[in-house]
This record gives structure tokens, sequence and C-alpha cells, in this order.
């Protein structure tokens, strides 16, 4: 393709990207396709020659579209978001288009300086301490492991990156039972061994219990074992509960504990001053995490770590080879040093796009429309006779279930598996599940970019007659 056809499809591209973010909601929110059919679409031997565009793109449109699920759809209710907006979308394409490897300040001083400033600028609206600092990487599981992993060398005043482990360290990390299973993959991969990752008792409203933690601590420290790091959520993933962090900050700097925050989702609503009281106490606290491609429209992917002290992490990951040093290395921050990854996207652009054209006030009120529509759906299941909510709804998630008390747990359950299978076999709506207590709850997640009222309303409908549909066959 030369630089004359690009410009061409370019445009038939954009034009193409438009409709699609006009039209969205036309799509099925899911695919009903079967397992290996786009597989089985696809030639079995790459192509030889190169292929004309317009076929290429065809085929995008007939083979590779049909079997995509519309995470943009307004309809699209579960997990959590993962929303994007016109000028991330537009930011990306520049991204694209520079092709800029921004590992340090030299490849790319633009990118360095401004990611350092819409960290900053991320950090003050959202209350963090103004002495931390943030640094982007792809996702909260890749920042999660950076966060432990510099735990594990402060502790080991960073013997093991040097030597390894003597297998004397014996260490131990906790966190809630309902904790993300990033975590899980963390320790395996620091080589801590998830056996010793101690899940903590939560209580009624699926936080931990700081009395708990304080007392599995103790315990460890009696039986020889080196407490570690300790991971609080700021929303969990099953039903967005909140620890209390200022408890915990309190817990880890007694005992001289790494305190790691998980905001991943909910620290969005952080951006919201009637949220910051969720985070006091957090100065204490050695790193937290948050995804603006979850609930603050930003493409995927692109997770902000802050930290109480980036010195810890740089110490952790800072390697320079020969090739890699330049005169300006004590002066400027070379991002490749403050994580895993050496290769580095430039993210901070989508950031920048997104907060300048939203505004921090436009983004608040979105968040806040979000929020009035999640107690909106709240009263509707509140008021509805066999319908119930298992969590409280701090944020924009809600679990619900329907109670069949003529039956027995596990046929409750499958009665409910069922009714979300079949919402979602329409095409009409998405939702996904979690189990607290054991019992099969739906999750209701309403944020994403463009949702309004009538998709909710429209959900709402659908839920409640395939309800009727299924009662009726008990």
């Amino acid at each position: 393709m030369d630089k004359k056809e690009f410009r061409k499809y370019a445009h038939q591209l954009v034009d193409w990207m438009a409709d699609y973010l006009e039209e969205k909601e036309k799509y099925p929110v899911t695919p009903s396709v079967k397992p290996r059919e786009i597989y089985d679409q696809l030639p079995s031997t790459a192509p030889e020659q190169g292929e004309a565009f317009e076929k290429i793109f065809q085929d995008f449109q007939e083979i590779i579209l049909p079997g995509m699920t519309h995470w943009q759809h307004p309809a699209f209710f579960g997990y959590f978001p993962a929303n994007n907006s016109e000028p991330s979308i537009l930011a990306e394409m520049l991204m694209s288009t520079l092709g800029a490897q921004c590992m340090s300040w030299l490849t790319s001083p633009a990118a360095t300086e401004l990611e350092e400033r819409v960290c900053d600028w991320l950090r003050d609206a959202k209350g963090i301490d103004p002495t931390w600092k943030g640094v982007i990487h792809d996702t909260a599981s890749t920042a999660t492991l950076s966060a432990i992993l510099t735990a594990r060398e402060r502790k080991s005043n960073w013997e093991i990156n040097k030597k390894g482990f003597s297998g004397k360290e014996h260490y131990r990390i906790y966190s809630s039972s309902h904790v993300h299973s990033s975590i899980d993959k963390a320790i395996r991969i620091a080589g801590l061994g998830v056996e010793n990752l101690i899940k903590v008792e939560v209580d009624e409203e699926y936080a931990m219990i700081p009395q708990a933690l304080e007392a599995a601590i103790q315990r460890d420290i009696d039986a020889g074992k080196t407490p570690l790091c300790v991971v609080s959520a700021l929303g969990t993933t099953s039903s967005t509960a909140v620890d209390l962090i200022g408890k915990i900050t309190e817990i880890t700097q007694k005992f001289g504990i790494w305190h790691h925050i998980d905001a991943a989702f909910a620290g969005t609503a952080m951006l919201l001053p009637e949220f910051q009281s969720l985070i006091k106490g957090h100065e204490g606290a050695d790193s937290y995490v948050f995804n603006p491609h979850k609930w603050m429209f930003t493409n995927f992917d692109c997770t902000v770590l802050f930290l109480k002290d980036s010195k810890d992490l740089v110490q952790t990951f800072s390697l320079t080879p020969e090739y890699l040093k330049t005169e300006l290395d004590k002066e400027v921050n070379n991002y490749r040093d403050w994580g895993i990854q050496l290769g580095r996207r430039f993210r901070a652009l989508k950031l920048w796009f997104v907060i300048r054209s939203y505004g921090l006030h436009g983004i608040r009120e979105k968040l806040r429309h979000h929020l009035k529509l999640t107690q909106k759906a709240v009263q509707w299941i509140e008021q509805t006779d066999g319908l119930e909510i298992l969590a409280p709804v701090k944020f924009n998630t809600i679990c619900f279930r329907q109670k069949l008390l003529s039956l027995d747990q596990n046929a409750e359950n499958q009665f409910n598996e069922k009714w979300m299978a079949t919402v979602n076999e329409t095409g009409k709506a998405f939702f996904s599940h979690t189990k607290l207590n054991g019992k099969y709850v739906i999750r209701w997640v309403i944020g994403q970019t463009d949702v309004t009222e009538k998709h909710i309303q429209s959900a709402w409908v659908l839920l409640l007659e395939t309800r009727q549909k299924l009662l009726q066959e008990i």
C-alpha cells in the first residue's frame, strides 16, 4: 500500500468508524457463533502474495465483525466496562501513526513529560497525597505485580534481585477473600508461592475485617513467617466492596508491611469529591492502582500506578545496559525503569485527549449520570417481589438474584444461571455473574460510555419478561 492508497483507505475507515460509533447499538451485544466457526472461515495457510485492501476489509466485515462482542454497546452490562470515547480513539490513531517507542526520555521527550504531567493531574483530582508520583502501565495485573516485586525487594534490601531466594524468607501476603485473581497470579510470578497468600475473612459487606487481618499477621510472626504485603481493595471485582483503607494502613505501618491499594475499577469514582473519603488514611500506604481504561472513557489498555516512594520501584527495575545510557539519565524520568516492560506505548496521549476533551467537570458529570441510573435500577429490583440484592451498591454494580424459597440453593443457582444465559442469548443485553456466599448472582454494571435510561429500561423489561417465562416452567 502506497501513501496515496493509505490516504484513500484511511478516509474510508474513519467514515466506517464514525458510522459504527453512531450505530453500535444496532449490533447484537454478543455474537451467536459456535466455537471454531470463525477459525474455519479463515484460510489454513497465510497468503503468499499481498491482497487488495478492499478484500481484506470485506472479510473483516463478513467474517470478523459477526464474531465480535461489542463492548462499547450501551447494553453491555457485564464484567466491568472497557470504555472508549471519540477523543481517546483519535489519540490512538495518532499514537499508531507516530509509532513511537517511549521507553526513555531520549526516545520521546514529549511522551515522558506528558506522562508525568497527566499522572500529576489525576493524582490531584483523585485526592491522592501530592507527594506521590504516578506511572502508566498496560493493566492493573502488571502494575500490581510491579508493586509486589518492589515490596519483595525492599524487604530483602534488594538481595533477591541479586542472589535469588535463600529459602529462609517465608514471606506472607494478605488480602480479602474477594480479592482479584491477578493478586494470586502476581504472587506466583514473583516466586512467593500462592500458598503464602492469606485470604482474610470479610464482613457482611464483603470487606476485609481489619481485626482478622491483624490477627493473621500476628499468627504468622509468632510462627516465624515474614509479613510482606497487604493488598486492600477499593472496590472488589465481584461486588465492588471497599476495604477500610485507613484502618488497614494503621496495621501495615505498625508491622512495617507494604500496603498496596487495588482500586482498578472503582478508583475512577475518586474523581468525585463525594467519594474521596474512602481513601482517607492512604497517605501511609505505599502504592495505589486504577484503570482509566475501565470507567474513564480511555481505550484499553491504560493503567496508572501511584507510589509513595518511586525510588523503591526504580531500584527494583532499573537495568541500564551501555547502549541505553545517556548523559541526561540523572535529570529525567526513564519510565522503562518504572516497571517490567522495556518498550512502552505512548499511552499518556489518550489520557491527555480524554481529560482535555471532557474536562474534569465533564468526566464527573458522566460518572454521576451512571450512578444515578444505577440507583434507578436498584429501585426497580427492590420493588419487585422475589428479587434481592446481595451486596451494598456503593458505585454502579448491582448484584441481584431471584429467590425461590421452594427450592434449595443449588436449584436457585441453576435458575439464576439460566435466567442470565437466556437474556444474554437474545443479543439485546449482556450480563455477567459471580457467587456471594455460594449464591449465584447476576452482576449489572451500568458504566458504558453512552448508556442512557432507555438502555437500562429496555434491559429491565427483557429481564422481567425472561424471568416470568422461566418461573412458569418451574
